[in-house]
């Protein structure tokens, strides 16, 4: 049985995160909803055990696509993004009312795949980066000290005499990492690219291998011309490291490692799915919807998707669909999708007292983060028990008698309830100040009684 280099980070990851663990990890930054997270949590785990199967058998084993029923900002996103950072996996949100059928000007469906291995090259680019980033700053620095030697020796020999022999090469290279010789200009040959850029100008609309030939035939007519500037030491070594860095990494080793991590790890959100379900309407802006419908089908049933950086299979890429589905229904999604999304979770709307939790108790939780922030400023605030439950209340009541959005609303009422003391806290710092249910209600109740709220909050 043959294992990767992928499959081992995954494996790497995944060693000892049992379902439940995973669930643990999500209920860190997400609050309730555990039928989700109990599902994606089996999907995690069985890319798990996929890997330790024969390799005759892995090739059979499919994944269970995952639909998420349920109301805007209750954490579908979350949960999925959550799940690929988990494994570092190559994750992408698209929205599938943004897609439109074959024929239709728009994006076209195998777009997000070819999105998806752009972010996968990247992120493994980084880290081959990051591998080679002590490499790259060895050679920077010897790079520095060839620009800054003739300098010295320079200044020495007019200082003392022609016969002077050169400044200590060793002596330098200590001042220079001793942060030294940051204001020291140093001439350094910058590259310029001289072609125009509109050599990008298919990069939206998926004709890769077309932005790609022209980027060729771009790179021809209008060749990289490099020009030397004077800058301080500090501004070159970044430039260096960054080229040193780039020059040591093997981009055929990266793109064959992001290739393989899409195709084997790979997880795609489709959001608003429930914006292409629903029966065909012959006119209108709503023609292409089962077309869509009909050009993602292949995609979760696995085919192949050009792309620039080469084919990218789709057989064991996961794909987790999302709706509210008010109007449609998972059942009005055509028969063969149906099919390829074999499991259906339901999302629950959030409650007062999910509010609360979501303000309190999450890793990044929204009170943590205001917190942070003006620390920074040298203001502290603390929020009592009472204010938390009345800020919950409010949203609540934003909610039923507004668009519901979820917990997304609570990000709008703690803006509005801080913007006072986040516009003058740098005039007021270093202070303390309590959150308490009046400060609250002072803020906020003619906002949230307002019948034009539309005025005040998304």
């Amino acid at each position: 049985m043959t294992i990767t280099q992928s499959d081992k980070t995954i494996l790497n990851a995944e060693f000892n995160l049992t379902p439940k663990e995973i669930v643990a990890e999500l209920d860190r930054y997400i609050i309730g909803q555990g039928e989700a997270k109990r599902a994606v949590a089996i999907a995690l785990r069985n890319r798990y055990r996929r890997l330790m199967v024969p390799s005759e058998m892995r090739e059979e084993i499919a994944p269970k696509n995952i639909i998420m029923i349920g109301p805007t900002g209750v954490g579908k996103t979350e949960i999925a993004r959550r799940l690929a950072k988990l494994t570092r996996s190559p994750f992408i949100k698209v929205e599938a009312s943004k897609y439109t059928e074959v024929g239709y000007v728009g994006r076209d469906v195998e777009s997000m795949i070819r999105e998806l291995m752009d972010l996968a090259v990247t992120m493994v680019h980084q880290e081959e980066k990051d591998k080679m980033a002590a490499k790259a700053m060895e050679q920077a620095e010897d790079k520095i000290l060839d620009l800054l030697l003739p300098i010295f020796n320079k200044a020495e020999r007019n200082a003392r005499g022609e016969n002077f022999t050169s400044t200590n090469r060793s002596k330098l290279r200590r001042l220079l990492k001793e942060r030294k010789l940051e204001e020291k200009e140093i001439p350094l040959e910058v590259e310029q690219s001289m072609s125009p850029p509109m050599a990008r100008i298919f990069t939206n609309m998926g004709f890769d291998e077309m932005e790609k030939n022209l980027n060729e035939a771009m790179g021809q007519l209008f060749p990289k011309k490099s020009h030397k500037r004077m800058m301080k030491v500090r501004e070159a070594r970044d430039i260096l490291v960054t080229e040193e860095a780039n020059r040591l990494v093997d981009m055929d080793k990266v793109v064959l490692e992001a290739k393989n991590r899409v195709e084997q790890h790979g997880l795609v959100f489709i959001d608003e799915i429930d914006k292409v379900a629903g029966k065909e309407n012959k006119s209108g802006p709503d023609i292409s919807r089962e077309g869509v419908q009909r050009d993602l089908l292949p995609l979760v049933e696995g085919s192949t998707v050009p792309t620039k950086h080469g084919p990218i299979k789709t057989d064991h890429i996961l794909f987790i669909a999302a709706g509210a589905f008010h109007v449609a229904k998972p059942s009005d999604l055509i028969p063969e999708l149906q099919g390829r999304f074999p499991i259906r979770v339901e999302l629950t709307s959030l409650t007062k007292d999910d509010f609360v939790r979501i303000l309190t108790e999450p890793k990044n939780a929204l009170i943590i983060q205001y917190q942070t922030l003006l620390s920074t400023e040298n203001v502290k605030i603390d929020f009592n028990g009472e204010a938390v439950e009345e800020l919950a209340s409010m949203a609540c009541q934003v909610n039923e008698k507004q668009e519901n959005i979820g917990a997304r609303r609570l990000a709008t009422i703690m803006e509005k309830l801080l913007d006072e003391i986040s516009f003058n806290a740098p005039d007021i710092s270093p202070t303390k100040i309590l959150i308490t249910r009046d400060y609250v209600r002072e803020r906020l109740t003619d906002v949230v009684g307002d019948s034009d709220l539309t005025r005040y909050i998304l």
